[in-house]
């Protein structure tokens, strides 16, 4: 979903959500910011599950310390409820502490001890089990039994091995597309998860896209990058955006998506550089006739 790019309203919202529920996608992701001007995550998630009826809502990420636990479990486990049982939560600590300050969070807590406390709330709250001395415990319960399936949102190996313990899987990123780099990353998860006596992990990666003339794209994603990327000097955006995320044709996208697949990536997730739905059925386009 194209929620931090300028000026969108709900009909961009809804058809961009429509298209991805028609098309060949198997997920509808949107991430999280507090101090900047995208649709606000979790009312967001509630039109979503009314927009669509297929594809899989994924927050790429929700940053948990930012939230009242309990409150968070409520939200999460209503939505999970509209969408009947469609939803994955990623969470993530955040990398900026402006969205900290903005709603009187602590920023001593952005570590992965505090997201693994606040996780160990939603579940209990998921579970059904009573977190005071209330008449009921907090509802509605999820449609997914035990609530939705949980990712990590990390570059890191370190974070992927403390997270072995509650999550599902990876909500993954990478800037450059390196896909030794996120193959390594992989492995840690799997032996993490191996180790921890769970299941393999669901293996996600997703980066920044533009398709068209590779000029033409390329200032598309550093136009993009130099709005979403304001906390950080703007020299240093400038120098990083020629070889961040994706930039070119149809067919250079099929190769890199196809180089992600043959590492075991489960899903790569795209995140647009503009509203131009034109960009999305391009995508579709190639995924259902060539991938």
């Amino acid at each position: 979903m194209p929620v931090m790019e300028p000026d969108l309203d709900a009909a961009i919202l809804r058809k961009w959500a429509k298209a991805i529920d028609e098309g060949p996608f198997a997920s509808a992701c949107f991430g999280e910011r507090i101090a900047f001007d995208n649709p606000e995550t979790l009312t967001l998630l509630g039109a979503l599950a009314a927009w669509t009826d297929r594809v899989r809502l994924v927050s790429t990420v929700i940053v948990s310390q930012l939230h009242d636990p309990v409150m968070l479990a409520k939200a999460l486990a209503t939505g999970d409820m509209l969408c009947g049982g469609r939803l994955t939560v990623g969470l993530g600590v955040g990398g900026r502490h402006e969205d900290y300050h903005a709603v009187g969070a602590d920023p001593a807590t952005q570590t992965m001890r505090g997201m693994a406390e606040r996780v160990a709330v939603m579940k209990r709250v998921w579970a059904g089990e009573k977190i005071t001395e209330s008449v009921c415990p907090v509802g509605p319960p999820p449609a997914q039994t035990g609530g939705p399936q949980l990712l990590v949102g990390t570059m890191g190996p370190k974070t992927v091995r403390s997270a072995a313990v509650w999550a599902d899987g990876l909500a993954g990123t990478t800037l450059d597309l390196d896909t030794d780099a996120v193959s390594a990353l992989y492995d840690v998860a799997r032996s993490s998860w191996a180790d921890a006596g769970k299941p393999p992990p669901m293996l996600t990666t997703s980066f920044w896209f533009a398709l068209g003339p590779r000029d033409a794209a390329r200032e598309q994603v550093h136009r993009h990058l130099r709005r979403y990327m304001n906390w950080i000097p703007a020299e240093y955006v400038d120098g990083m955006a020629a070889s961040t995320g994706f930039a070119g044709s149809q067919d250079e996208l099929l190769t890199t998506l196809r180089a992600f697949e043959a590492i075991g990536a489960d899903e790569v997730h795209l995140i647009p550089t503009s509203d131009d739905l034109g960009q999305l059925r391009a995508v579709a386009e190639l995924v259902l006739t060539r991938l």
